[in-house]
């Protein structure tokens, strides 16, 4: 009697990728066809999409991460005190298993990363550099020629601004005084 093969590709979800929903099956057994889709429909997956998954992943990373951080807040320092063998090894072989499975993540992560990366090469390449280097020289945005009523009302938001900016000063340089005379006053009943 001789075990069937499992399929090409059963343990492993898009372009290679460990899949998080992998069961540990008993030797022997096929796993279920519904998890996994066609090969072919793996190439099939939009950027959009491959990005929704790595958010997914990502988040599952942090999720694993705060995990750890409750199962170590949570071990007492071996101060002395005898705790419980049994406790101990339970907490260490959780510990084993999150860094597992973050492992695992952070190379899903990497091969959706990757396919990406691959996938919008042909796009139109973004800028380099979202802001400049201090000293590298800019290189001019031309300026169409504005309309004059847009010109106008520029100038008069500007004046407005500059009416406002003038009625602040006058209230600070107010309450700059008030505050002056305050604080003249308490050291004054001191």
């Amino acid at each position: 009697m001789s075990a069937p093969l499992p399929q090409k590709g059963s343990g492993q979800g898009m372009a290679g990728m460990p899949s998080q929903q992998q069961t540990h099956l008993p030797p022997g057994s096929v796993p279920p066809q519904s998890q996994m889709p066609p090969q072919g429909a793996l190439r099939e997956f939009s950027p959009v999409y491959l990005c929704r998954i790595g958010q997914e992943t990502v988040q599952d990373i942090v999720q694993r991460t705060m995990e750890i951080f409750q199962i170590t807040r949570a071990t007492p320092l071996p101060n002395g005190v005898t705790q419980s063998q049994a406790v101990y090894q339970d907490r260490f072989g959780k510990l084993q298993e999150h860094l597992r499975q973050l492992a695992l993540l952070f190379r899903k992560l990497r091969l959706l990363y990757e396919r990406c990366v691959e996938m919008t090469s042909d796009l139109q390449p973004g800028p380099t550099e979202l802001i400049p280097y201090v000293g590298e020289e800019m290189t001019p945005v031309p300026v169409e020629p504005c309309s004059p009523a847009v010109i106008e009302e520029r100038q008069e938001v500007l004046e407005k601004v500059r009416q406002k900016n003038q009625e602040m000063k006058v209230l600070m340089d107010q309450m700059r005084n008030l505050l002056w005379d305050v604080n003249a006053m308490l050291t004054l009943r001191k």
